[in-house]
């Protein structure tokens, strides 16, 4: 059968809830409106789902140019950069970005939330953040994303894992930008290039995954069981670690959609 895209996700706020998506504008750095936006500490360095579970919970709907905020007990709250701030110094990993704050509401907001200071940043137009020179092109850059500017997985490897576990697991789990149907189990790891709909994409590692998967993200705690990190350890532990997933690099700008065949190109 025809590799089809069965899902689209995007993540506006890094760490942060997904929005599930029909259809999606892909760009030099990721789908459109992914990722754009990130949470940092008092010394601008980012905070993360893996130390802070309950940002799982933080869900965002797109408003125009800005962003509609909902979490667990907290007012709903209207996102947008601050026009009377200038650009702060941030850390997303080993990179050091401009980003542009957010309105004194907004940092109020987030750090009730967290229940200690933080403060949102948004990644403009101007700036830049390269991809590893190791697995990108010139020019290649990526959102406040880990690394890479989308994450696809086969829902067969989802499926594979899912029979091995004493409980089945969502998606979700491992937040994937796209996902691919009618393959076999992680099809993908052989991949080198492939064609969504229009757009050309690049297939160049492995995820390698972390603790962030063994969170639940419908209540924002971990899982007890350690699951499934526990169970992959078992069959897809490599010299690098335990992958699950392939990162991708765009090669073209255009719509992705739910439906869209999936094309092997090498």
């Amino acid at each position: 059968m025809q590799p089809t895209l069965v899902h689209i996700n995007i993540f506006p706020v890094k760490s942060c809830g997904p929005l599930m998506v029909d259809h999606a504008v892909v760009e030099s750095r990721g789908l459109r409106g992914d990722r754009r936006w990130m949470i940092v500490d008092a010394e601008g360095t980012f905070i993360s789902a893996r130390k802070q579970p309950r940002l799982l919970l933080v869900r965002a709907v797109f408003a125009g140019d800005s962003l509609l905020l909902d979490a667990p007990g907290m007012p709903r709250l209207h996102l947008l950069a601050a026009a009377d701030k200038t650009a702060a110094t941030v850390t997303v990993w080993a990179d050091v970005v401009a980003g542009m704050p957010a309105r004194d509401d907004a940092d109020a907001w987030i750090s009730s939330y967290l229940g200690f200071p933080a403060r949102f940043v948004f990644m403009a137009e101007a700036c830049v953040r390269p991809i590893d020179a190791a697995y990108a092109k010139p020019g290649d850059e990526v959102s406040f994303a880990d690394g890479f500017p989308l994450l696809l997985i086969s829902q067969a490897a989802l499926d594979d894992l899912n029979g091995r576990l004493a409980s089945p697991l969502p998606m979700l789990r491992f937040r994937p930008s796209v996902v691919v149907a009618n393959t076999a189990a992680h099809a993908e790891d052989g991949w080198q290039a492939i064609r969504i709909g229009e757009v050309a994409f690049d297939v160049v590692k492995p995820c390698v995954r972390c603790v962030l998967t063994t969170v639940d993200p419908a209540t924002g705690t971990f899982d007890p069981t350690g699951e499934p990190l526990r169970t992959l350890v078992s069959y897809r532990r490599g010299a690098k670690g335990v992958t699950f997933g392939q990162n991708l690099i765009p090669r073209g700008q255009g719509k992705i959609r739910i439906g869209d065949p999936v094309s092997i190109i090498a």
